[in-house]
C-alpha cells in the first residue's frame, strides 16, 4: 500500500515538473510581449514616460486605458495571437474623429 502512494506521489511531481515548465514555454511569448510593451511606455508612451510628467500632466490619450497600457491587459488576458490583434484594432480606432472613453480588453 505504501509502495502504492509512494510511487504515485513521485510520478505527480514529475507529471508537475513537466506541466510547469510546459506553462513557462507557453507564456513565455506572451511575456516577452508584454515586457516590450513595458520598456516602450518607460521611454516613448506620452502617457507613461519621464518626460511625458512635464509636457502632459493630465495625460494625454483620450482613452482609459491607454494603448499600451490596453495592450498589456489584452496580452495578459488573450495570449499573444489575439492580443496582438485586438492591440492592432484598438490603435486603428485612436485618431482624432473617434471619441475616445472607456475601453477594456
Amino acid at each position: 500500500m505504501s509502495q502504492v502512494s509512494r510511487e504515485t506521489k513521485g510520478q505527480r511531481s514529475i507529471l508537475e515538473t513537466c506541466d510547469s515548465r510546459l506553462r513557462l514555454f507557453w507564456l513565455l511569448p506572451r511575456r516577452l510581449a508584454s515586457g516590450l510593451v513595458g520598456i516602450y511606455q518607460k521611454v516613448f508612451s506620452p502617457d507613461h514616460s519621464f518626460w511625458s510628467k512635464s509636457l502632459f500632466p493630465h495625460g494625454y490619450c483620450k482613452y482609459m486605458p491607454s494603448c499600451s497600457e490596453y495592450s498589456k491587459l489584452s496580452l495578459k488576458k488573450h495570449g499573444l495571437i489575439v492580443g496582438s490583434l485586438k492591440n492592432l484594432w484598438r490603435i486603428l480606432r485612436c485618431n482624432p474623429w473617434s471619441k475616445g472613453g472607456m475601453d477594456l480588453p
